[in-house]
Parts: structure tokens; C-alpha cells; sequence
């Protein structure tokens, strides 16, 4: 697979300038380390724009913020091992960090363990476009923010637990990348996976004319997501006007 890097210079210099802004910042407890992949997998990360987030896109997937199995591990949005190396195939290294959590290794491609949003996000993508380019063809899938907080105990903790004044400062940086990717990939819709990321997507895109939804997140630790979450995104993306095609690239109704 040819690897185009020109027409990603615009995306590189949203990474660099997020990663600028993010590098002073100093969370404290509850958090004890914090990943930033943006940072230690930046090849991997860069290569994955390369291949496939050639704009425009028609539809953007914005997560929540990398998953300590998933984006931490690979550098990838919803970076489950088995589907970025298998499906994706971006078998790009990764360096881990120098100060890790000892319960949260950064293993890169040899983690063993699998990340379940990313295993069902991707999983779908294969299974109803049969391959990543048609997938992204019409999608992007990005994160609205790069960084992973883990708590003394292993835990890991959402952005949005954060204490507020650091929730402030955090946001703004996230803002600014978020509708810089949009105005990049310059989608006709944005659609939030989970209401975290929705509603953030909501406010950042308050004034720029772009249409924004949501859709269930995968994650096990949502019921509606384990009681079936390919059928339930299908219909999610449907009542959003969003036409899926099968693998063949007939579509569906």
C-alpha cells in the first residue's frame, strides 16, 4: 500500500500544535501517569492519517480519548492490536513512553490483550465494507483527545472526571484540533460515538454549519453496546440519514 504524505502536512501540523499546547500541562491526583501516543506513537499515528485520511470525508467518527488496550498500545483511534494489524494492517512500531504505569504497560502490536470498542467499531467496518478502503472512502474516525489518564490503582479515568480547572485548560487544546480535523476533512456531518464526544463536538461546531450527531459507544461497559452493538449503530446512522452500503458496495436502505 502506497503511503501519500503530502496532502497529511495539515493534519501533522494540528498533531504538533496539540501535542505543543498539551506538553506544559500538569493533571496531578487522582491521575498518576498520563499517555499521550500523539508523542510516543507518532509514526504509527502519522501512518495511519496517511493512508487513509485523504479529505474530504463524508462522515467523521470523533471517540472520547485513547483507550489503555486500544489508541495507547497503537497509536490508532479505537486501536484494538488484532484489527489495526489484521484489517488495517499498520504493523507501525511503537516506542513506549519513558515513565509508564506498571499496570498499564505500553506493549505496542505484542499487547495481548484486545480492546472491545475497537474490536466492534472496526469489526462493523469490515464486516459491512469488506475493506478499509472503501471504509474511508466515506469515513474518518479520529479522537477528541489524544491523552489517556490512569489512576494510581491502574484505572483508568475519563476526561470528562477530570477536575474542572483541568478540564478547562485540556478543552480549549481539544477544541482548537477538533475543528481544525473538520475544517481539514471538511465532513458533511460529525457524529459523536458516545455523548461525551457528541457533546463536545456539539459545542466546537456550534457556528461552523456543520451538521453533528451521535451514536451509541461501543465499549462493554455499556449495556445497549453488549446486547448488539453493530444492529443498534445501523440504525443510529440510518435515523442520521446515513446510508450504508454492503461489502459489495450495494446499499442498503
Amino acid at each position: 500500500m502506497g503511503i501519500q504524505k503530502a496532502f497529511v502536512e495539515p493534519m501533522e501540523q494540528i498533531i504538533d500544535t496539540l501535542v505543543a499546547r498539551l506538553r506544559p500541562l500538569n493533571f496531578g491526583p487522582p491521575v498518576q501517569t498520563v499517555y499521550n501516543p500523539l508523542i510516543y506513537a507518532r509514526s504509527a499515528h502519522l501512518a495511519y492519517w496517511q493512508h487513509y485520511g485523504r479529505p474530504p470525508k463524508e462522515i467523521l467518527l470523533v471517540g472520547m480519548n485513547p483507550g489503555p488496550w486500544g489508541m495507547v498500545q497503537t497509536g490508532i483511534p479505537f486501536g484494538d492490536v488484532g484489527m489495526v494489524s489484521e484489517w488495517l494492517r499498520l504493523p507501525e512500531p511503537v516506542v513506549p513512553p519513558s515513565t509508564q504505569h506498571p499496570k498499564r504497560p505500553v506493549l505496542g502490536l505484542a499487547c495481548a490483550r484486545r480492546e472491545v470498542s475497537g474490536q466492534r467499531l472496526w469489526g462493523w467496518a469490515q464486516q459491512r465494507f469488506g475493506t478499509p478502503q472503501r471504509f474511508f472512502s466515506r469515513f474518518g474516525v479520529a479522537n477528541y483527545c489524544p491523552l489517556a489518564f490512569i489512576e494510581a490503582s491502574g484505572r483508568n479515568l475519563t476526561p470528562d472526571k477530570l477536575p474542572a480547572r483541568k478540564k478547562e485548560v485540556l478543552f480549549e487544546a481539544c477544541d482548537q484540533a477538533l475543528a481544525a480535523t473538520v475544517e481539514w476533512l471538511r465532513p458533511k456531518i460529525v457524529v459523536g460515538v458516545g455523548a461525551f464526544a457528541a457533546q463536545q463536538a456539539r459545542r466546537v461546531l456550534a457556528q461552523s454549519g456543520v451538521r453533528v450527531g451521535q451514536i451509541t459507544h461501543p465499549s462493554p461497559a455499556n449495556p445497549k453496546a453488549n446486547a448488539g452493538w453493530g444492529p443498534l449503530v445501523e440504525k443510529e446512522l440510518s435515523d442520521l440519514g446515513i446510508v450504508i452500503a454492503t461489502a459489495s458496495g450495494k446499499q442498503e436502505t
